[in-house]
């Protein structure tokens, strides 16, 4: 018994020791990451773990709107290929929209059309669709208006050169590093870190700002900021005014915020919803930022954010992935673990696809993991029947 006591005086005093070091050296933020994902079995940021952060509610439109089903509604099976691939991946959903109407779906694991499950990065679209909403509204002046105008953090020096297009368009310069799985990465950080702001404020700029890609959540998580700055409104506010409610979204969806206190979006992921009302943003793109005849977004600007900005990047425009495919040309919504929104305007083809987890690509070779093609090329396949 003397033993077992002494035991767990020393783990109390170990444990003590450990939290008021991470305090000290400000890494405290690995404590909300063990509460909320390590000690729940998973080494990253997974489907439902929004359930264990702070959110904030994004109402249900005024006028929802289903999608109608096609006359072919779920008449075809999935192809071999593609099932196999939505068992080995753990896919949740699989949706195809043919001339806006759902023409295929399928759901997995538990999940169902409206189940809530994380957007990841697909989030980015959403917030450089907001920056296009604030230009139309005369908020920003343009893509080539200063960040220092709305984040005087990035004032000084070269970072006074960073326009407000460039965090679009991931060509900020800073020093951000994307690293998922890296306990210690500024992007785990953001993830956990309950001030948001100051984490983005203590970015520097190392390269010379709008002259080249690099994919950096930072950089939306900056302009989520000059947007909020630019409108005087909550990020999620914004959002559910200018897209979610007009779009006629059937579902009230969750955007993470970093804590109750600091209350800003995590904008470049975390939107809990379903692929059916994620599939709207697409079609938004698609027909050129119209909606039931209202033009709810710069059609010049969307023309603008789906084509390469810099040549030597053409897999990047300004906030969508772009890929060219079975001869056609893409743009789609893109989140970590396979979360994707693919558009193909001519055809009128949308393709949803949620799950667990992507094909285990090196992706320092290349900018796409091979499920994308898959999930196109089956769903294509399927269309054809």
């Amino acid at each position: 018994m003397k033993f077992l006591k002494k035991l767990i005086k020393i783990l109390v005093v170990f444990f003590g020791l450990l939290i008021a070091i991470l305090y000290i050296t400000d890494t405290d933020y690995l404590l909300k990451a063990v509460r909320t994902i390590y000690m729940r079995g998973h080494t990253t940021a997974y489907l439902e773990d929004y359930r264990h952060f702070d959110n904030q509610n994004i109402e249900v439109s005024n006028n929802p709107q289903a999608w109608p089903n096609h006359k072919a509604y779920n008449s075809v099976t999935e192809t071999e290929r593609l099932s196999k691939a939505n068992k080995n991946w753990g896919s949740i959903a699989y949706v195809i929209i043919k001339n806006d109407s759902v023409w295929f779906e399928n759901y997995y694991d538990g999940f169902n059309e409206d189940s809530k499950s994380n957007s990841f990065s697909m989030a980015k679209s959403y917030v450089s669709g907001l920056m296009g909403k604030a230009i139309m509204q005369g908020h920003i002046k343009s893509l080539d208006q200063p960040v220092c105008d709305f984040l005087p953090a990035f004032c000084d020096g070269t970072a006074a050169k960073m326009k407000v297009g460039d965090l679009s368009s991931m060509a900020s310069g800073t020093n951000w590093d994307e690293a998922y799985y890296s306990p210690l990465s500024i992007t785990t950080r953001a993830y956990f870190d309950d001030d948001l702001a100051k984490v983005m404020n203590g970015l520097k700029v190392v390269n010379e700002p709008g002259t080249a890609y690099k994919y950096a959540s930072g950089d939306t998580q900056m302009l989520a900021m000059v947007i909020e700055k630019a409108t005087g409104k909550p990020l999620y506010e914004y959002f559910e005014e200018s897209f979610w409610k007009p779009l006629g979204s059937e579902n009230e969806t969750l955007w993470q915020v970093d804590s109750e206190d600091h209350d800003l979006v995590k904008a470049y992921c975390c939107i809990a919803s379903n692929a059916k009302d994620f599939a709207r943003f697409g079609k938004l793109y698609k027909d050129h930022g119209k909606w039931n005849g209202k033009q709810i977004l710069d059609s010049a600007f969307i023309a603008k954010s789906v084509v390469p900005r810099f040549p030597e990047s053409p897999e990047y425009g300004y906030g969508w992935w772009l890929k060219k495919h079975l001869g056609k040309n893409f743009f789609m919504m893109r989140g970590h673990l396979g979360q994707y929104v693919f558009v193909q305007p001519e055809d009128n083809v949308i393709i949803v696809r949620l799950g667990h987890q992507k094909s285990p690509d090196n992706l320092d070779a290349k900018p796409f993991t091979d499920d994308i093609s898959l999930y196109i090329e089956e769903g294509y396949k399927m269309l054809e029947k």
